[in-house]
This record gives structure tokens, C-alpha cells and sequence, in this order.
């Protein structure tokens, strides 16, 4: 008898899938991180081709997961792309990551920005943000424990709200006035000089446009909960992207229309500051309340797909062997749900979350690209050369997102070595962690 008989309940269907993808890419960036863009390349025009060509390379990101996901509609995603193309430690050192910095960074790191606009709202003292984060984190992770149906019904309630919330940004930015942006600029932007100039600015704002672009991937992880994923898991990740896209470049013409390219380069919170512009202090709030849905959208994206990829490891032999294990009525991985959860509200305690964030911001886009690579082998293989190719002048297009992953990684290098150096040793540590599991002894699924 096997240790794990119980299976992934199959019950998301192509709209709840889709808003999972946009769920998982929008978070707070596009409400408060536009403006580093319109400092790098200077000029209205050049901030808006940055996020179309952001949105370029997520689309091709996008299509290429969309043909592993065909290929191998399997629990983990990335993880299992890794493992079947290039072995098991590449694989592990992908959850490794996920688990001690990537998404349990990002679930602390974000938990406390809910927390912080929900006290906002309610008029908390601020020593109450961080037990308030741990119970956005408990609490949401209860909700994913008891099953999929549940977390998808959050997720898509979450979801809708952030993108009422950028629509009420948009109408409200391209409803107004245009800026004069005297009044609100205190950095004066400068164009670049000439066409290497230009280039250098859109490649420098590009870092920051593909971070928000990031997150499409994580649908990939519960293609075994999927009806049939092999259909609707390629047409949910395309389509998701492709909202997201003109919802970031709406907003981006709705913040230079509201504040001019000067303000938006001198803001901090330049959802804020447009909506204050058009309607007050009422618009103040009501992007704050976006805000707070947003975040908690993202959060609860992660929360409840991230465990899926632990519960895989320890399936295949390569983690605690209680993880692999479902809930034989929920079927949801609690046990994975629950290390997840208690690693995440350690480091909200800790105050570390954001250190974390930058160690392996280099990490996630090296397994970006080394997960984009998995196409290449799968294609080669003779076993799946009848599947559909979906990703479009490939080997070309595979080819051009590698590179931009690369970019990306040595833009995070360059930026902060000592980050990276820190985010290194953590995965160098993945190995002997690694060699110690596979030697304990059998995976779970095979033994009888």
C-alpha cells in the first residue's frame, strides 16, 4: 500500500486558472514602483515602451511555460520541469530556494505590506503590524488548507478586486487633467543622449519592469488540479499575461497623465499621489484599499501554490517524507502548508524578510531561465515530439527570455554582490542538504 493514495482533486477550470495568473503577477509593484522606471529612461515615451517591452518578454515567458505545462501537466511545475530535463538536484535547489527565501520571503515580506495598509485604514498602532501580518499568514493558509475549491474562491475574489482597483486608477488618471508637474517633481528627469544611451536606459529600467512582470509561473505548480491542463493551462498563462499587460501600461498612462513624467520619477507612491490629484483624500483611500487587496491577492497566490512544489519533493524522496502526504478530505498538503506558514511568520518576526528578498532575487531568475531551458530537452525528446509546440520561433524566442533572465541576474549581481554572494551560499547550502535526503532512503511513492 502506498504511503500518499490520495490524490489532487481536479476542479480548476480555464477563468479561475486565469485570474490565478494575474493573481500571482500583481501584487503592490504597479501601485508603488513605476517611478523607478521613469527615473532610468527620463522621457513619457520611453517609461511606456520599457512596460511594453516588459510585457513582450513576459508574453514569451508565458508561452514557453504554457508548452512545458502541455508537455508535463504535472504538481510543482518548474520543479518537476527541472527534474525530468536536467535530474533531481536542480530541481531540489529549486524548492530549496523557494522554501527558505523566495516564496516564504515574499509571503513575510508582503503579509507585513497588507498589514501595514490594513492598520492604515482601521487606524492601528503600528507595534500591531507584524501580529497582524502573522495573522494574514495563518489565516490564509487555513483557508488553503481546507482544499483547493476554497483557495481559488478567495483567490478569485482577490483578484477581481485588484483590477477594479487599477481600472478605478486608469479611469480616474486618464480622466483628469493633464500635469503640469511642477508642483509634485522634485527630481527633474533627464532623456537619455543618443541611441547607446537610450538603450542603456531601457535595459537598466527593464530590471525592475520584468520583477513586476514576474509570477506567471506559479499556475504552473497545480496543473495536477487543473480539469484538463493540457488545454487550459496553456490558453490561462497567455491570457492572463496579456491582461496584465494592458493593465500596466494603462496605469503607466493614467500616472503620466495624472503627474507628468517628473512627478511620477519623484514619487513614492504614485497610485496615491494620482488619485489625490484627481479626487482627495477619498482617493487616497480608496487606492489604499486596492492596495491592501492586492497584496493579499499575491499573498494568498503563493500561500496556496508554493506547497504543492514541498509536497512533490518529499513525494519524490528528497524532503521530510511527512510532506508528501494529502489530507485524505481536503486533499490539500497541510503538512507543506503548515512548514510554509510557520518558516514565513519566523521571518515576520525576525524583521530578515527582506534581506532574503534581495539574497535570491538573483536566484529566482537564474531558475526563470534554467526552467525556460527544460523546452529545449523536451523537445528533443522523441517520447514528447508529438506534443504541441506552443512557445512561437522557438529556438529563437526560448533563447531571447534565457538572455533576458541572464540580465536580469547580472543586473542583480552588479546592483549588490554581496546580496548575491549571500543568495549563493544559500543554494550551496541546498547541496549537502540534498546529498543527506537522498541518502535517508526511499521515496514515499514507491514504497509498498
Amino acid at each position: 500500500m502506498s504511503i500518499d493514495p490520495v490524490g489532487y482533486e481536479r476542479r480548476l477550470g480555464l477563468p479561475s486558472a486565469t485570474l490565478l495568473v494575474v493573481g500571482g503577477i500583481i501584487g503592490s509593484g504597479v501601485f508603488l514602483n513605476p517611478a523607478v522606471v521613469a527615473q532610468r529612461v527620463g522621457t513619457a515615451p520611453l517609461t511606456l515602451l520599457a512596460w511594453g517591452l516588459g510585457a513582450g518578454i513576459a508574453i514569451l515567458g508565458a508561452f514557453i511555460f504554457a508548452e512545458l505545462g502541455a508537455r508535463l501537466p504535472a504538481v510543482g511545475g518548474g520543479y518537476a520541469y527541472l527534474r525530468e530535463a536536467f535530474g533531481p538536484l536542480p530541481a531540489f535547489l529549486y524548492g530549496w530556494a523557494l522554501l527558505l527565501a523566495i516564496a516564504s520571503g515574499a509571503i513575510a515580506a508582503v503579509a507585513v505590506t497588507c498589514a501595514s495598509y490594513l492598520a492604515l485604514l482601521v487606524g492601528l498602532p503600528a507595534p500591531l503590524v507584524r501580529p497582524l501580518a502573522l495573522l494574514l499568514i495563518a489565516g490564509i493558509s487555513v483557508v488553503n488548507a481546507m482544499g483547493i475549491a476554497p483557495g481559488v474562491l478567495l483567490q478569485n475574489l482577490f483578484t477581481v478586486g485588484k483590477l477594479a482597483a487599477i481600472a478605478m486608477l486608469v479611469v480616474v488618471g486618464l480622466g483628469g487633467g493633464a500635469s503640469e508637474g511642477s508642483t509634485l517633481a522634485v527630481t527633474t528627469t533627464v532623456a537619455p543622449d543618443g541611441v547607446v544611451g537610450t538603450l542603456r536606459a531601457l535595459a537598466t529600467a527593464l530590471v525592475p519592469v520584468l520583477f513586476a512582470y514576474g509570477g506567471w509561473q506559479q499556475t504552473n505548480f497545480v496543473a495536477e488540479e487543473m480539469v484538463d491542463p493540457r488545454r487550459d493551462l496553456p490558453r490561462a498563462l497567455v491570457l492572463g499575461v496579456l491582461i496584465v499587460a494592458v493593465a500596466y501600461v494603462s496605469a503607466n498612462l493614467a500616472y503620466l497623465r495624472a503627474l507628468g513624467v517628473d512627478g511620477l520619477a519623484a514619487s513614492h507612491a504614485p497610485a496615491a499621489e494620482a488619485m489625490d490629484r484627481a479626487v482627495g483624500d477619498l482617493g487616497r483611500g480608496l487606492i489604499a484599499v486596492g492596495i491592501a487587496v492586492s497584496t493579499a491577492g499575491f499573498l494568498n497566490v503563493v500561500i496556496l501554490v508554493t506547497p504543492r512544489v514541498y509536497q512533490a519533493m518529499a513525494r519524490d524522496g528528497v524532503f521530510f517524507r511527512g510532506l508528501a502526504a494529502l489530507h485524505p478530505r481536503t486533499r490539500a498538503p497541510v503538512a507543506a502548508i503548515t512548514l510554509q506558514a510557520a518558516w514565513s511568520g519566523a521571518l515576520v518576526l525576525s524583521g530578515g524578510y527582506g534581506d532574503l528578498l534581495d539574497w535570491v532575487t538573483f536566484a529566482d531568475w537564474i531558475f526563470f531561465g534554467a526552467t525556460a531551458a527544460t523546452l529545449f530537452v523536451f523537445r528533443r525528446r522523441a517520447a514528447t515530439a508529438t506534443a504541441t509546440a506552443l512557445a512561437p520561433f522557438h529556438p529563437w524566442s526560448t533563447g531571447l527570455f534565457i538572455v533576458a533572465a541572464g540580465f536580469v541576474v547580472g543586473g542583480a549581481v552588479l546592483s549588490n554582490p554581496a546580496n548575491a554572494l549571500r543568495g549563493t551560499l544559500m543554494l550551496a547550502a541546498g547541496v549537502p542538504a540534498y546529498a543527506w535526503w537522498r541518502r535517508r532512503g526511499t521515496s514515499p511513492a514507491q514504497l509498498e
